[in-house]
This record gives C-alpha cells, structure tokens and sequence, in this order.
C-alpha cells in the first residue's frame, strides 16, 4: 500500500492541510468519505476523532500522523534530525498530540485563516 494520508475530507482546515500534503509529499490522500474497506479496517475504530498516516506496517494518528505527513515534504528535509532529538523526551509526544488537538478543537476558526473546499462539501454543492 502506498503511504496514504486519510484526513476529515468535510472540513475546509483539514482539506488545506491535505492539500498541502498531495502536492508536496508523495502521500496518496484518502478522505474518510473515500474510505474503501480494505482501509477502514486498518484504523481505529474512532478513526474519525483525527487524521492518519498509513503505511505497510503501521498506522500514525493525530499528531503523529500530521508529523510524519510534514516531514515527508521536501522543505522539512532539515528538521528529520531535530523530531529524532526531541522523540528522545518522554514529554514531546504528550506535547506534539495535545499541539494537535488544540488546532483540531479550533479548526473552525483556524479554517478562517487557511482554508480549502472540502470535497464532500463540493460534492453536496453540485447535488
């Protein structure tokens, strides 16, 4: 299976960032309205509370997936050795989800910012 990142393809925030994703990662980018059953069985069962990152051997959730997902674009080829230092410390992966779920809790107002159609909004629209 080709690394896919799956995201919350009904919110404009989450669109962005994957967008961000399709064009400079080679991430296959899968919304959860596009979920096929082969994938769906390798997430959670709450799978719908965050992003993922899947590949072959494992699942990434929220803030690791949106970790793994940044330092897999070319402009973060830098910072592969600082996220190695910091993983180190007990502390930073309690950090990095709760970094994640501070921005997923205010998505509605980050989206006034940085935002994209979503395409199951795009899709209702043309119903």
């Amino acid at each position: 299976m080709d690394p896919t990142f799956v995201y919350d393809d009904d919110c404009g925030f989450c669109t962005w960032w994957a967008d961000q994703f399709a064009t400079r990662t080679d991430l296959r980018i899968v919304g959860f309205s596009e979920l096929d059953d082969r994938l769906r069985d390798r997430l959670p069962d709450d799978y719908e509370d965050c992003a993922h990152l899947v590949t072959d051997d494992d699942v990434h959730s929220c803030g690791a997936a949106i970790e793994r997902a940044l330092l897999r674009m070319e402009q973060a080829e830098d910072a592969q050795p600082v996220v190695d230092f910091l993983r180190q410390f007990e502390d930073y992966e309690r950090l990095r989800e709760r970094a994640y779920r501070w921005a997923a809790d205010r998505r509605e107002k980050l989206g006034l910012i940085v935002s994209k159609t979503p395409p199951a909004r795009r899709e209702r629209d043309e119903d």
